[in-house]
């Protein structure tokens, strides 16, 4: 069955659930069916923390971190050629509007840490000032990806994200490149 064959999404009215048809599935694509969410996406976040992790020991990796680009959800899964991508991306479409909004504001506060890092690693003159920027930034990423997953996998309540004005991570990243 292709995802261009796939039933609309049903719901029992009284629950609010997904029919176990496509309940089923979602499961097989890897989408959680009551958030209609898919934990791959945070790959793309993983790997720019598993580059960020290795620059301590392997300064070199900067250059490779550099490299990573911004995706949203869509194209994450449009450019990985995931199996059930048409399906991934209707069911993110359809999900809980609430539920994607802060999972959208999640992973925008990751995105923007991650290009702010990257930002400060291009203009750092020494393998110090990469090392310190970018385990601050592991440490920074690695709950929002968990909260993040939470979310995908309906674990946990989402907790608001703070707004923008609050967040203070690139503050803390200018702070970093000003003590060298």
């Amino acid at each position: 069955m292709t995802a261009a064959a796939l039933p609309p999404v049903q719901t029992e009215p009284a629950t609010g659930a997904v029919d176990p048809a496509r309940a089923a599935l979602m499961r097989a694509a890897n989408i959680n069916p009551r958030t209609g969410l898919a934990t791959d996406y945070l790959n793309h976040f993983n790997e720019a923390v598993m580059l960020l992790e290795m620059i301590p020991d392997m300064p070199e990796c900067a250059e490779d971190f550099l490299a990573w680009k911004p995706l949203s959800y869509e194209e994450h899964f449009t450019a990985t050629n995931f199996k059930a991508r048409d399906l991934v991306i209707e069911a993110y479409e359809t999900a809980d509007p609430v539920i994607r909004e802060r999972f959208d504001h999640l992973t925008k506060s990751m995105t923007e840490i991650l290009l702010a890092v990257g930002a400060a690693m291009r203009e750092a003159k020494q393998d110090a000032t990469r090392t310190r920027l970018a385990t601050q930034a592991t440490g920074w990423l690695k709950p929002l990806i968990a909260q993040a997953g939470g979310m995908i996998n309906g674990d946990l309540e989402p907790e608001p994200v703070p707004d923008e004005g609050e967040v203070d991570e690139v503050d803390a990243v200018d702070a970093i490149m000003a003590s060298f």
